[in-house]
């Protein structure tokens, strides 16, 4: 889950990476052992193995290799015996700052351990003795980054802790079939009634593979994340930040109006909150998800933050976008109108510990989200758990998480749009002719059922063994298609191209056509990847299978067991590299709904200097996952959504360049498929 990595580079360079001792403990059983782990985090562990390490192992003993000298090692252990953790079987928020705290102080021991015994004996002895969330929060982020973990996969979340993922009475029903030991499919419906408009659109927000998507970013790129703690550098984080979320909002955009619903609303604190949500989902220990009413005012949120505070930090936000510069913690200008300013203010709006002036420009993002998911009990009158919009793997259950974020990309588009365009020198690929392009194959999407395990959603009992129970629920997906593009390179010899293919709505819900400028503001990353022309003629046909900004679902809990048990058997490296990255959309999400008639859509190409645009060499050998990171380093040295990540004031500079080609398409849905 970390050699791949989305919009970015996790990785500065992997020299600057902490040290480890050779470890040659074979994949197969690293990946079972987490399996273990993770399996029934509420239960006792079914590993012999682990159940021995968890009474025996110590932290603190001659056998733990850390390259801290067993710094985190201590802190953690004093907190332990002290008495002062979490309680174990009570819910857990990365944004509650204590819980927080405790849980990266076990990832601080496991990313410090040089060899699997030390990580897999800490995982094992703290395994029992902390809090589950705070547990798996720990242990999901040191797999992601530690070199020990680097070709195990995690197991999907949703089958880690079902609860997040599924709704309170399909998990009543479950507990009803572990009782009368009845093997049983559950068939799930998304949260809401057809009187909810939000309801036609629900399937895209509460889609397990794109919540996963979510999270897993999250945990690649932590707001928390310190470079003179862990030792490197997350390099253009604050960027990737706008860029995963305003790809969220561009898609959510799409869905709606492939729904007959207008594009999303930004949210506005001075505005109220039109829409309520009920979650109808449950803490596996502390109570049911908190609602939230229609059409209510935002409200300050006791020991949060007040309504005021948040105006005034949007304010100072706006203000230095005006003036083109951010003020650092000590007073120095930093220069935001160019290519990098975006990177500057991701990291400020979030806020990560990379922002230049926290004190001063707040967290716009991360207490918004606390804001919003208190607002059905602001002052803690009812001593609620924290609402969907405090958990990542939940967040984009509500629909108003698009609003917040449409808010937010709003912000980011001042500064884009305070940018010069760009001119047709600058985009113009010396030599390069796009004759054509197409699609091979129908554009049309369809519904299909997914079936995943509640197994680990219902309590063990001595007397009463597991049965098998899982649920049913409907999600997007599409037949396979392929991009064609036809391109003449007039030069006598081989250069290297990037290609950039996009697409965006061709009008709204009303049948109101987006010009260029609006329509290139809401454009979809389809497909980014290397590839040498050769003089003459070159066609070129791309799968949106291969795209690289989507990965494949996350293979199951079962799955990753039988494999993992089955290689241990014949002594035979275990091989799951295709899911080694769990960071992009779902492959089956690359395209929006559509409609039945076909929803017209943009479909553009733009083709340009590989040579000036790549960041490492050889891009064009590694083609799968060229996007997300290549060798700990982002490969391309463009913004994010380049070239139509800047104000364009007249269509005919995009329309008329030979590198260039924009076609319409429509993307049709069939419910009977």
């Amino acid at each position: 889950m970390k050699k791949v990595l989305l919009f970015c580079t996790l990785l500065a360079v992997a020299a600057a990476r902490p040290g480890h001792e050779h470890d040659d403990v074979p994949t197969s059983q690293k990946q079972h052992d987490l399996n273990f782990m993770l399996w029934k985090i509420y239960e006792v562990n079914h590993d012999p193995h682990m159940l021995e390490l968890e009474d025996t192992f110590d932290p603190q003993g001659a056998n733990a290799h850390y390259n801290d000298d067993g710094h985190a090692a201590k802190i953690l252990m004093d907190e332990l015996n002290s008495g002062r953790l979490l309680e174990q079987k009570h819910w857990f928020s990365l944004f509650n700052t204590r819980q927080r705290t405790e849980a990266l102080m076990l990832y601080d021991v496991l990313e410090h351990s040089t060899d699997w015994a030390t990580f897999v004996g800490n995982a094992a002895y703290f395994r029992k003795r902390m809090n589950e969330g705070e547990f798996c929060y720990a242990l999901y982020a040191a797999v992601v980054h530690s070199d020990l973990t680097r070709h195990v996969v995690l197991p999907p979340l949703y089958e880690v802790t079902p609860h997040m993922f599924t709704n309170a009475e399909v998990i009543e029903e479950a507990y009803r079939a572990k009782m009368t030991q009845k093997v049983t499919k559950i068939e799930s419906k998304f949260t809401g009634s057809r009187k909810n408009p939000e309801q036609r659109i629900a399937y895209f927000g509460e889609d397990i593979g794109m919540n996963t998507h979510h999270v897993t970013w999250h945990l690649e790129f932590p707001f928390w994340w310190n470079d003179d703690h862990e030792g490197y550098h997350l390099d253009r984080k604050g960027e990737n930040f706008f860029w995963v979320h305003h790809q969220l909002t561009v898609r959510f955009d799409a869905e709606r109006i492939s729904n007959y619903l207008a594009p999303v609303h930004e949210l506005q604190w001075q505005e109220e909150i039109y829409e309520g949500f009920a979650p109808h989902t449950m803490y596996k220990y502390g109570g049911y998800f908190p609602s939230r009413p229609d059409h209510i005012q935002f409200s300050d949120v006791q020991g949060v933050a007040n309504v005021r505070d948040m105006i005034i930090i949007e304010q100072r936000i706006r203000d230095a976008i005006a003036h083109g510069y951010v003020t650092g913690a000590h007073g120095e200008i930093i220069d935001i109108m160019n290519e990098h300013g975006i990177d500057v203010l991701g990291d400020l709006i979030e806020s990560s510990l990379y922002s230049p002036n926290p004190e001063y420009y707040g967290a716009l993002h991360n207490t918004a989200h606390v804001m919003l998911g208190r607002q059905g009990d602001p002052e803690g009158k009812f001593a609620n758990p924290p609402g969907v919009l405090e958990h990542f793997e939940t967040a984009t259950r509500d629909p108003t998480f698009f609003r917040l974020h449409k808010y937010m990309d709003n912000i980011f588009k001042e500064h884009k749009d305070s940018l010069p365009s760009y001119t047709k020198e600058e985009l113009t690929f010396t030599g390069v002719h796009i004759e054509n392009l197409c699609v091979r194959g129908n554009l049309e999407t369809y519904f299909e059922d997914f079936e995943y395990s509640l197994i680990n959603a219902v309590d063990d009992t001595v007397e009463i063994p597991d049965v098998a129970i899982s649920t049913v629920i409907p999600r997007l997906n599409h037949r396979e298609f392929s991009f064609i593009v036809d391109v003449d390179n007039d030069q006598d010899h081989d250069v290297l191209a990037t290609v950039r293919i996009f697409a965006w709505p061709h009008a709204d819900n009303n049948g109101v056509e987006f010009t260029f400028d609006e329509g290139r503001w809401n454009a979809i990353e389809l497909d980014k990847f290397w590839t040498f022309l050769h003089p003459g003629h070159n066609h070129i046909e791309r799968r949106g299978a291969d795209s690289s900004v989507t990965v494949p679902d996350v293979p199951s809990f079962r799955f990753l067991m039988e494999r993992a048990e089955q290689a241990l058997k014949d002594h035979v490296e275990l091989d799951l590299d295709e899911y080694v990255s769990a960071l992009g959309m779902p492959n089956r999400f690359l395209l929006p709904k559509g409609s039945r008639r076909g929803l017209s859509f943009d479909l553009v190409v733009a083709i340009t200097d590989g040579a000036a645009d790549a960041a490492v060499e050889d891009l064009h050998t590694n083609t799968k996952f060229n996007h997300y990171g290549y060798h700990g380093q982002y490969p391309d040295k463009r913004p994010h959504g380049y070239p139509l990540d800047r104000h364009v004031e007249d269509d005919r500079i995009f329309e008329e360049l030979p590198n260039f080609k924009h076609v319409t398409v429509k993307v049709y849905h069939n419910p009977h498929y």
